[in-house]
């Protein structure tokens, strides 16, 4: 059975076409993906993303529990209210799962995981925090909304007033805290943007303030393209647990230093960079007819891989890619792509697509 957010009746009065995610109902999109992702890239979106994992830490040493279990060093949170992107690594180096976690501006620390791997990240988490006498307190009673776009901040402060000049100044993936609001600089979707984090009695009205300011109503479908034209992760299409961010282009989110410290998957990523990562993570332009999609075969003069996400983009308005090509190919500028059982030309190019509103590929 599948839970419905504090929105759904708001989504469903909208005219959303809702589906099944991760065990939620969730809005695919209001009438047009196509409206709703242009409207991200130029204007405002707003997305429901309740459906998201936080969970608050807390207890004697847990800056030190962070740095055994992120890849990423939290000790770089520098500043209350700073957050770091980062995988939960197991053993052999493999992804868990990505998320954010933040240095609190009132004090202590906060993660937000995927939904679709909730069950998973918090069994593992919980063995490990048992060891360590850290507490995990996971906010149900929470409803988070992304606002996305460049005109994102004017929605804000519009829906927000009493919060416009710290919103204004909010530097990118920090964070404030005002009463019931936990808002940081953060999203999925390339752009400029806020999630906001509150309790979910008061989301509809937040969302119907930042409707009414000029957020358009935005779902799942519009979501994924505008991940996948920035260049963003899917958790369990271009990673999981038998690939390492060595192999899926999240090499940058490990912290190597300082030496000693020994985070969980450190040992079989050492071994793994020493030895020679022998696959990577590039990006598909198709230049010939079709749609690539997750799963098909890409041919390459190095050898084969795959495309671990793709689809039609919007803004490009030609099919793009994410695929695990072998580490050779990074030399290459040409693939195919068998789409159908026929092999289509694909050029080979650097992530991301689109940032900010702007094509960064050559067309």
């Amino acid at each position: 059975m599948s839970h419905a957010t504090v929105l759904h009746e708001t989504h469903v009065a909208a005219g959303a076409r809702m589906t099944d995610f991760a065990g939620w109902r969730m809005p695919l999109h209001y009438g047009s993906q196509l409206a709703e992702h242009h409207a991200v890239r130029r204007s405002c979106g707003i997305f429901d993303v309740s459906h998201m994992t936080i969970v608050d830490l807390s207890g004697n040493g847990v800056l030190d529990w962070l740095g055994l279990v992120l890849a990423n060093d939290p000790a770089k949170l520098a500043t209350p209210g700073q957050g770091l992107y980062s995988c939960l690594l197991n053993e052999k180096g493999g992804v868990i799962d990505d998320l954010i976690a933040y240095w609190l501006p009132s004090g202590g620390y906060r993660l937000v995981l995927n939904a679709a791997t909730r069950a998973r990240d918090m069994a593992w988490l919980s063995g490990l925090a048992s060891d360590a006498g850290i507490s995990l307190a996971e906010q149900a009673g929470l409803a988070m909304l992304a606002i996305q776009g460049p005109d994102s901040a004017s929605v804000l402060r519009h829906a927000l007033p009493k919060l416009g000049p710290q919103i204004a100044a909010l530097a990118g993936f920090h964070s404030i805290q005002s009463g019931d609001y936990f808002i940081a600089r953060t999203g999925y979707t390339g752009e400029d943007g806020f999630e906001v984090v509150l309790p979910a009695p008061g989301a509809v009205q937040l969302w119907q303030q930042a409707v009414a300011a000029g957020a358009q109503p935005c779902g799942l479908a519009a979501r994924d393209t505008l991940r996948l034209e920035a260049g963003l992760h899917l958790y369990g299409q271009d990673m999981d647990e038998s690939v390492s961010p060595l192999e899926c282009g999240l090499a940058w989110t490990v912290a190597w230093s300082p030496s000693g410290r020994s985070f969980i998957g450190r040992e079989a990523l050492e071994a793994q960079r020493q030895g020679g990562v022998t696959r990577r993570m590039a990006g598909l332009l198709l230049e010939d007819r079709g749609i690539m999609r997750p799963g098909q075969r890409v041919d390459t003069a190095a050898g084969p891989g795959q495309v671990t996400s793709g689809g039609w983009s919007p803004s490009m308005e030609r099919s793009i890619a994410m695929a695990r090509l072998p580490a050779a190919a990074d030399e290459l500028e040409r693939c195919t792509v068998t789409i159908r059982d026929q092999m289509r030309q694909a050029r080979i190019v650097r992530l991301p697509f689109v940032r900010r509103g702007r094509v960064l590929v050559q067309l």
